[in-house]
């Protein structure tokens, strides 16, 4: 991080390189939510989803095979569980890291 002295207070300013990675480690905490989100959010893939869950019955084991997915989609670690996810569609997710 730079420190940019002004007349008096001092400013910090993230680097492009320190912001990226900022952004890049929060996006992968959220990726698992956000997929769901995404999922919830469109027509096609929810009416797909809810076909999926009917057809399996049992929409915890549904949700966890699809977490696991991401994770291994994107080669992701696990994080801590994180119980106030956005969608609705989940109770909880696992936060990712690389």
């Amino acid at each position: 991080m730079r420190v940019i002295y002004g007349d008096k207070n001092c400013v910090v300013k993230m680097t492009l390189n320190e912001f990226q990675n900022d952004a890049l480690e929060r996006f992968t905490k959220e990726i698992t939510d956000q997929f769901f989100c995404f999922i919830e959010n469109d027509k096609a893939l929810f009416q797909k989803y809810l076909e999926v869950i009917g057809r399996e019955s049992n929409l915890d084991t549904t949700n966890q095979i699809l977490g696991k997915a991401v994770k291994d989609w994107f080669g992701l670690e696990n994080g801590i569980v994180n119980n106030d996810p956005q969608s609705r569609l989940i109770r909880s997710y696992t936060e990712y890291k690389k």
